[in-house]
């Protein structure tokens, strides 16, 4: 079997803060091996989420991933600011989960390139 000599793609590493199009490239290598996870109300998740997030409000998040994911897992992570982002993020930190990624931008970031969104309607 012959080199390819580096023109394999390879998806991008995993980094404690990510931006939009290097979450999306991941999901476009066809990496299921992650977890995007939005911290905001959920009001503001129905309304409008990153597509295949799921929704792990502030005063549940800890709780709610410590019962459903393994600490090991690649976790995304947004909210509605990049402070409650980095804020959601050290709480999973520090509740030992070791590959947490904060997605700078969130919501809005995804969209303005123009990225799949969905809503949850009543």
């Amino acid at each position: 079997m012959s080199q390819f000599f580096g023109i394999i793609p390879t998806p991008p590493p995993f980094k404690a803060k990510s931006l939009v199009f290097e979450l999306k490239a991941r999901l476009d290598w066809g990496e299921p091996a992650l977890t995007i996870i939005d911290a905001r109300d959920r009001t503001e998740f129905n309304l409008r989420h990153i597509l295949g997030a799921i929704p792990m409000p502030m005063s549940e998040l800890v709780d709610r991933a410590e019962a459903s994911l393994e600490n090991s897992r690649d976790i995304y992570i947004y909210g509605d600011t990049d402070e409650e982002t980095y804020q959601a993020a050290e709480k999973l930190r520090n509740a030992g989960f070791q590959n947490v990624s904060e997605l700078r931008g969130g919501v809005a970031a995804w969209r303005a390139l123009d990225y799949p969104v969905e809503s949850i309607s009543k």
